[in-house]
């Protein structure tokens, strides 16, 4: 076994329990040496602690969220080959729904004029872009988040009990293959739940340095089929928990070269 493939196994396996130096020996056939250099490797990674006598999953920590002029400053050419993608999924006749969040803003900017969908949003900067490029967009009232720029409550959670989309685009401060997405408040968190259950498809837009980030407190599971759609720069450790997943469909858009 290839040393980096070993080390995903180890991370894993760690992950599910398996963590003194002895049980991981055992388990894939290696030297308690080799075992204890893996497991440095891993920490120095941020993917596992070391222990006393073995190692354990990374616990998680809460960040302070981002400001929007920071997130929007950041990764324009992951987010734009992000959204490419993310457009080239769409069919004629598709009602979709865009979620809050500086990635899918971008995906407002690639959305091919013409095309005959039907878009809603809570998500206000999407609305000033597609707005600007001629897009007819139907916007879901609400409650004003100026951190995110986007809407929530008890006003959008009514609109959405009349409403069922194709395909619902979505990102978020972290993007873990067990827990869901993760946000920054309460109500983002109930309204991806709520937007999820009305929706055929999911389509999480997620910069590389979100997968597997565990950065606030609050929740959306998604127990059911979704597609993840990164960057080229996600390693193949960030994404092997997800493309092993039986309920994920992954995807990486490569950025254009520019000479």
């Amino acid at each position: 076994m290839k040393v980096a493939n070993r080390r995903d196994a180890i991370f894993q396996a760690v992950q599910e329990g398996v963590s003194d130096v002895t049980a991981l020996c055992r388990k894939f056939g290696i030297s308690e040496a080799t075992a204890r250099r893996d497991l440095h490797a891993l920490q120095q990674a941020g993917r596992l602690l070391r222990v006393y006598g073995g190692a354990v999953a990374t616990p998680i920590l809460h960040e302070p969220e981002e400001s929007l002029e920071s997130r929007q400053s950041q990764h324009h050419d992951a987010k734009a080959a992000i959204a490419r993608m993310g457009a080239a999924m769409l069919a004629e006749g598709d009602t979709v729904f865009i979620d809050g969040g500086t990635t899918t803003q971008s995906l407002a900017r690639e959305i091919p004029q013409g095309l005959a969908i039907r878009i809603f949003t809570n998500n206000l900067l999407a609305v000033q872009t597609l707005a600007e490029r001629g897009i007819p967009v139907s916007l879901v009232g609400g409650d004003l988040r100026p951190g995110s720029m986007s809407v929530f409550g008890v006003l959008a959670d009514l609109a959405l009990e009349r409403l069922t989309f194709d395909k619902v685009y979505t990102s978020a401060d972290g993007v873990d293959v067990e827990l869901g997405l993760c946000e920054g408040s309460i109500e983002q968190a109930w309204f991806k739940d709520k937007v999820f259950r009305r929706a055929r498809e999911i389509i999480v837009l997620a910069t590389s340095e979100k997968l597997s980030r565990r950065s606030q407190m609050y929740w959306s599971p998604i127990n059911r089929a979704w597609t993840l759609i990164t960057d080229s720069h996600a390693q193949a450790h960030q994404l092997q928990p997800f493309a092993s997943h039986a309920f994920v469909e992954v995807h990486q858009a490569l950025a254009p070269t520019h000479d």
